[in-house]
């Protein structure tokens, strides 16, 4: 190339790295138009809602259901009993149920980029460690009844957002935030985290053993406005923000070398997409405690059915998640009922099925 070359002192096109962390552009639903496929997904959640709103120890009509949610967001005068089971009851548990669900998959969907790897999840970088260490060190020394109301969740949410801010300082080194020392050191914090959770599950009563179990395993039985309120909006503005950066996501999931070559800065990027990550966790898990599996596997599934692009997976994970999450949650209140069956349990027994025959069907399109 001379200098008088038009394309002199641009870089060179970088092509994507091959191997087990390069985009792939497939997908089973790859040519549907991405309107399309939210347009459907929206439609099989919504429909989800209202039936698993009526699923319960009093069995209400889908139509009442519709009628009862119609009315409260008219402001129209309640009808009975129906109405307030419906509204204050189990709406509030459906709502933070999808928000956790989509919350979770998209930061499954953003630590698997950053990583560059399809088996990581937030359960990798410590987060879930350190929400579940918060919970558990307000429940063994205060007692459960104490931790109602806010304070377990922010207990929770503290957690996640100190072991995200340990797991970003010990990390960085003056190249910035590189993918290896971010998982090294995630991985480290987590197993330290879990040490000092089991440490107190020890120390503890029996009552809070118990209390503790079925948190870490998952649970929203504690499910109320104020909640699904405050979940609700982080996850939903982070959401948001990720899908507006969606191709930087796809930027840096070509490797820092091609992202650098492309004018990113690949620690700066990664750092802020962590935040993001662990915002989404702490969101989810503050309000339904360690809830495995949605985080690894929806980014996975919606890359199968959709393709790799983030643009794509950010928004169809989310929605996919929410589902799947629902109906777990719905046949966790009442498989065993009136006792509760901890979601973790269910999450494994609803999707892994799904994610197996998705993976027999379309045995490419992982990457």
């Amino acid at each position: 190339m001379t200098a008088g070359h038009p394309d002199a002192g641009r870089p060179a096109p970088v092509a994507p790295p091959r191997g087990p962390a390069a985009p792939l552009h497939g997908g089973l639903w790859r040519r549907v138009p991405l309107p399309v496929l939210l347009a459907a997904g929206l439609l099989v959640l919504a429909v989800s809602a209202v039936l698993a709103i009526g699923v319960g120890a009093v069995a209400i009509p889908p139509g009442e259901v519709a009628g009862a949610l119609w009315r409260a967001a008219t402001g129209a005068p309640q009808h009975g009993p129906d109405d307030f089971i419906v509204v204050q009851l189990r709406l509030p548990r459906v709502i933070e149920a999808m928000t956790v669900g989509a919350g979770l998959a998209g930061a499954g969907t953003i630590v698997q980029a950053i990583v560059r790897n399809p088996i990581a999840d937030p359960y990798v970088l410590g987060l879930s460690s350190g929400a579940s260490l918060g919970a558990v060190t307000v429940i063994t020394t205060l007692g459960i009844g104490f931790a109602g109301s806010l304070t377990l969740p922010l207990a929770a949410f503290a957690g996640a957002a100190g072991t995200g801010i340990l797991v970003f300082l010990l990390a960085r080194t003056r190249a910035g935030l590189a993918a290896g020392p971010l998982v090294m050191t995630g991985v480290a914090a987590g197993s330290l985290l879990s040490g000092v959770t089991s440490f107190l599950l020890l120390r503890g009563s029996a009552d809070a053993a118990q209390d503790v179990m079925f948190w870490l395993l998952g649970s929203l039985s504690g499910a109320q406005w104020r909640l699904a309120a405050i979940s609700g909006t982080l996850t939903g503005a982070s959401l948001a923000v990720l899908l507006l950066r969606g191709h930087r996501l796809n930027i840096l999931a070509l490797g820092d070398e091609s992202a650098a070559a492309l004018g990113m800065r690949p620690g700066l990027a990664r750092a802020g997409f962590f935040a993001l990550a662990a915002l989404l966790t702490g969101a989810a898990v503050s309000v339904a405690g360690a809830i495995g599996f949605i985080g690894l596997v929806m980014p996975n599934l919606a890359r199968m059915l959709v393709g790799a692009d983030s643009r794509r997976v950010i928004p169809f994970g989310a929605l996919i998640g929410a589902v799947i999450l629902l109906w777990a949650d719905t046949a966790a209140r009442t498989v065993l009922a009136p006792s509760e069956v901890p979601i973790g349990i269910l999450t494994a027994f609803i999707g892994v099925p799904i994610f197996i025959a998705a993976v027999r069907t379309q045995p490419g399109a992982l990457p």
